[in-house]
């Protein structure tokens, strides 16, 4: 009978954990990107939503993006502007790895972070399990 008990008790865990872990994920949607093109420049019309969503610096993501496309940028307001013709899914795809390398905490899988510098290193500090790990790079 016990064991029934612990069985049984194991179930609502595992069922309880479930719910939570998809909660978490779809708590931070990334808004989809909306691109124009003028010429030969790349305009990313909302571009000043990611760095809300995110919790970050919009000049540390604007220079992320930059890098990564290897060409100039410039805000223009709510807009970002790229040189040279850009897929709106290079941007989804850049943003989903800033995501993955700059927010998300690598031990509870959770966007509730913030980075800290500690000389000249930075970190990423979990607000939700405490985790501190190292960042590579320096677009946080």
């Amino acid at each position: 009978m016990a064991r029934t008990d612990y069985v049984t008790l194991l179930e609502r865990i595992r069922d309880k954990l479930s719910d939570d872990s998809h909660k978490e994920v779809a708590r931070l949607e990334l808004p989809t990107v909306d691109v124009m093109w003028e010429g030969q420049k790349t305009f990313l019309r909302n571009f000043a939503e990611f760095p809300k969503v995110l919790r970050r610096e919009p000049d540390k993501i604007l220079q992320y993006l930059a890098k990564e496309f290897a060409v100039p940028a410039e805000r223009l307001g709510e807009k970002a502007m790229f040189a040279g013709k850009r897929d709106p899914d290079d941007f989804t795809r850049l943003f989903q790895i800033y995501l993955h390398d700059y927010v998300v905490c690598p031990t509870c899988q959770s966007p509730d972070t913030r980075v800290t510098k500690e000389n000249r290193i930075s970190f990423l500090v979990c607000e939700a399990c405490g985790a501190k790990s190292t960042l590579k790079g320096k677009y946080a």
